[in-house]
């Protein structure tokens, strides 16, 4: 849905419709014809206005559809006024207007583009158990000692020798984020590692210690703290976020295939 809130002048209108006497009166005046200065404001302006509202959570009622149509007079006000002094030949408005309109067409065509290529119950159960299966059944608490070279990863084990795994994660490991926490990095499924690390996880009895593992971010020593079973939501459960990221995917796709095609310097 476009986003009626990409007018920056939103803010300020929307105040004025707050302060306006207009805005209380009940009944059908909101149905009415609105003309300002002789200029008509289209139905489908307001019902558009009332749409992107009433999708961000507010309810569609009298007050809401009167606040509207104070709003939308305010910026027809405003723009008319805006016209006369010239402002809209000025050239950096010029540009924001012509941005204004790129951002809702690139908006309409993604919309478009969803629209005409609908995802498939098959697609997105596909994807849920590729999903599932990458996930595994069981979460891992781990803790990691993480160096830059091989020697210094061997110190480390020689280290855990006689001291606790936690003071040396905390004296020695170069990651910043679980170093002060004794090299604790929680509760993760192995997908969320980088694969040589996931490996040699999983490969671990609670409580041990593995050799030096080298990945891209350099040398880790790895504990594994424990493990438990691995709830995975049903289908139904994610399917709404699920149809959104693989729409996301799709979307990026389609900006790849037109980039491909274009002609760009």
């Amino acid at each position: 849905m476009l986003k009626y809130t990409n007018f920056a002048v939103v803010a300020l209108v929307s105040a004025f419709a707050a302060v306006s006497l207009q805005a209380q009166a009940k009944g059908d005046e909101s149905a009415k014809t609105i003309t300002v200065n002789g200029i008509t404001i289209p139905q489908s302006r307001i019902d558009a206005r009332l749409k992107a509202a009433t999708a961000q959570g507010q309810p569609n009622s009298p007050e809401l559809q009167n606040a509207v149509r104070e709003e939308l007079i305010n910026i027809e006000l405003l723009s008319q006024a805006a016209n006369k002094k010239g402002l809209a030949k000025k050239p950096e408005v010029m540009q924001q207007i012509d941005l204004s309109k790129q951002t809702i067409l690139a908006s309409a065509y993604i919309q478009d583009y969803v629209k005409s290529h609908p995802l498939s119950d098959d697609e997105l159960k596909k994807e849920f158990d590729r999903v599932n299966k990458l996930r595994g059944n069981k979460e891992y608490k781990v803790s990691h000692i993480l160096v830059k070279t091989e020697e210094e990863a061997k110190a480390v084990e020689d280290q855990l020798k006689s001291k606790k795994f936690e003071d040396v994660a905390m004296d020695k490991s170069q990651d910043p984020g679980s170093s002060v926490k004794g090299g604790d990095l929680g509760w993760a499924v192995p997908g969320n590692f980088v694969k040589p690390f996931a490996d040699a996880m999983v490969a671990l009895n609670k409580g041990q210690i593995s050799a030096p593992v080298q990945s891209q971010f350099g040398w880790h020593v790895i504990r594994l703290d424990d493990t438990r079973d691995l709830k995975v939501p049903s289908f139904d459960e994610v399917k709404p976020q699920l149809t959104q990221h693989m729409q996301q995917q799709l979307v990026q796709k389609a900006i790849m295939e037109l980039r491909e095609k274009a002609t760009i310097k």
